[in-house]
Formats: structure tokens, sequence, C-alpha cells
């Protein structure tokens, strides 16, 4: 298996959903809808059977539980060249963005030097074992009362970085440790508080935590129109390192062989 798609694999552990299943290589994952990551097909590696096969496994495990058919897949892998062929198409439509670029970077305790207190703010920054009410109200919104969504971000060892002001939490972010890496997520800012250097300081804090738990590099998934998001990352050190693509059937194409 490649480094892309082993890659893949341990964010897919990172982020683990509430049900997975599997086709050879390929991870079927569910969790109510929340998140492409874990509501789709991980095709990577062999799916132990023609991948028409497995495209029609991939819709029915998709209907069973009530979402749509997708699949994640590396960018002009064979997987993906065998998924186009078979007739389905990329998931345009996909609201987060269809495709994400995988950015990489070293973590080395050295590097970490940000205080708690950001230049100029008040702000305390830190990165514990449980999730406070603020860190799940600022990263989930109205979806912080649903069972899938707190399954997905509370899996694994996890460590949830918040910047607070007083009593109210600022910015939060989300670290993950899957066989050596830092897998970082659900970066959030309040608006009124953006450009307050609140978002390095918690890369920075997050990073350190990593460095403790002994994870020696970080990766992250960011939707390649977010310019924003990718310019500070690569400020940060990150560098891309792959990128993956939502594929869906097309339309009138995904009937469950069951049926």
């Amino acid at each position: 298996m490649n480094a892309p798609e082993t890659l893949e694999i341990a964010c897919s552990r990172a982020w683990p959903p509430v049900a997975e299943e599997f086709l050879g290589g390929w991870r079927l994952r569910w969790a109510d809808g929340f998140t492409g990551r874990a509501n789709s097909v991980l095709a990577v590696g062999d799916p132990d059977r023609p991948v028409p096969a497995a495209l029609r496994a991939v819709c029915d495990f998709a209907h069973d539980r009530g979402i749509p058919p997708m699949a994640q897949v590396v960018r002009d892998s064979p997987n993906e060249h065998a998924i186009a062929a078979a007739g389905w198409v990329p998931a345009t439509s996909h609201g987060a963005g269809h495709e994400v670029v995988v950015l990489t970077a070293p973590l080395e305790k050295r590097r970490f030097h940000v205080k708690a207190t950001p230049p100029g703010g008040r702000f305390h920054v830190k990165v514990a074992d449980e999730a406070t009410a603020g860190w799940w109200e600022l990263v989930l919104g109205s979806d912080a009362g649903t069972e899938a969504a707190r399954a997905v971000l509370g899996g694994g060892k996890v460590g949830y970085g918040v910047a607070t002001d007083g009593e109210v939490t600022t910015a939060a972010v989300r670290g993950a440790l899957v066989d050596g890496w830092l897998h970082v997520g659900r970066l959030a800012v309040r608006p009124e508080h953006r450009r307050r250097g609140l978002a390095s300081a918690l890369m920075a804090a997050l990073g350190s935590w990593g460095v403790e738990q002994g994870a020696g590099s970080a990766v992250l998934q960011v939707a390649e129109g977010n310019s924003g998001a990718l310019a500070l990352y690569a400020g940060l050190g990150y560098a891309p390192h792959h990128r993956y693509r939502y594929w869906v059937p097309a339309p009138g194409s995904c009937e469950d062989s069951t049926s």
C-alpha cells in the first residue's frame, strides 16, 4: 500500500465512525451524516472483488443506514480511476468541498515556544483530556447535542485545545493520536476574536501536547477552496502530502442490489 493510502487509514482511525465494516481493504463508515469522512467508504487498498461489485456493496451499506453513497479516494490513484470507470462522478455538490488537501508537518519540541497567553491578549490557552461545554458549542454549534458527532470527536486518544477569555471559549481545536501521528481538526475561532494569534497559539499548544504524547508528525485535512486555512497552515510549517476526492454514483445508477 502506498504512503498516501497508509496515511488515509491513520486519519480514518483518528476520526472514528460510529459503525464500520470492511470490504477487503476498503472501509465502509457511518456516523449519522456527521462529516463526509465518517459517512463514506474509504476506498484504499484492494476491496477483494471487482470495483463495480464493491461499489454496489457501498450503495447497499449507505441505503441501509439512510445516508447518500459516497467514496473517499486518493486523487489519481488506481482506485479513483476504477471508480470513475464504473460510472461514479466527482461529488462537486459536497458542502465541505469535494477535493481535500492533506498537509503534514514534523513535530519538534523546540518549535513550540508560543506562550499560554498570546501577545497583547488576556486569553489562556490549554489542551485537556476532556472537552468543555464551551468547546462543544464552538466546534459543533447546533450539532453539539448529537450522539454521533460526540462519538466521532470523542473517539480514541484525544486532546481538546481551548483558548478562553474569562468564562468565554474564544477558540478550539481537536488533536487525536494514531500510529505516531497527531491528527489535527476542527480548528475554530469566534469571528470577533480572529486575527489575534489565537489559531497559532492553539496549534502550538496542541503540537506541544502531541510531542509529549509521543507523536512525531502532524497531519490535517483542508478543503482545497479554503485558502485562508491553507495559508495559515503553510505559515505554521505544514506542506502538502497528497489529495483525496469524494465521488458519488451518477443519478439513477446506485440501486440496492438486495431490492
